[in-house]
Formats: structure tokens, C-alpha cells, sequence
């Protein structure tokens, strides 16, 4: 007699979950460091990115898709950054601190952009 051990938890292979991970990844274009070239300090851009994975999360959003936490290189330093799809880089900036100017100016090009195309 043999014994069938059965669970309703299913759990992808791991290199399937790798491959995902990796294609994921490819897609991710920007990197929230990025943003220091914008005039946001590390901590703005680390408030910033933890908004936009909360705005993210509440819409429903995957965040493996388009949130990467990663390690890069900064002025010869190893820093802690993230790899950002092209959606996840706009909820960055737009969730940044309002006192800067290219926040400001972007969350009014999206708004613009919205009403042109809104009917």
C-alpha cells in the first residue's frame, strides 16, 4: 500500500521561479538611484519607493514585476537600490517629495496627458 501525501499549496519549481525572476528583471529598465541625477537625495528616493511598492500593493499590483531590490555600484560605493520597470519609475518620482521642482512638473505632465485622453 502506498501513501499519497497531498496538499492544496502549490509551489513552482525553482528554476521556473529563477527563469520568471530573471525575465522580470530584463524588463526593468531604471534603477531608483537614478533619480539622484533629478536632485533626490538617497533617503527621498528610499521614501519614495517605499510609497510607490504601497500604491502598488493596494492596486493590485505585482510588485515582483516591477520592484527589485538590488546592490549597485555609487561613487565607489556599494549601495542598496532597485531595479524599476517603466510604470514603477513614474510611481517613484510621482510619490517623491512635492518640494521638488521635477516631481512637481512631472505629476503635472501626467495630469496633462490624463485630460487630453480623457473624454
Amino acid at each position: 500500500m502506498e501513501i499519497t501525501i497531498f496538499t492544496n499549496y502549490y509551489r513552482p519549481v525553482d528554476s521556473i521561479a529563477n527563469f520568471m525572476d530573471f525575465y522580470y528583471s530584463l524588463r526593468m529598465k531604471y534603477l531608483a538611484s537614478d533619480l539622484l541625477d533629478q536632485g533626490l537625495t538617497p533617503r527621498q528616493i528610499s521614501d519614495a519607493v517605499v510609497r510607490a511598492i504601497n500604491v502598488g500593493k493596494s492596486s493590485g499590483m505585482d510588485i515582483a514585476k516591477n520592484f527589485r531590490p538590488i546592490f549597485s555600484g555609487f561613487h565607489k560605493e556599494i549601495i542598496s537600490d532597485c531595479k524599476l520597470s517603466h510604470l514603477a519609475y513614474g510611481l517613484v518620482l510621482m510619490n517623491a517629495d512635492i518640494e521638488l521642482s521635477v516631481v512637481g512638473d512631472f505629476q503635472v505632465s501626467v495630469l496633462q496627458q490624463f485630460l487630453i485622453n480623457y473624454p
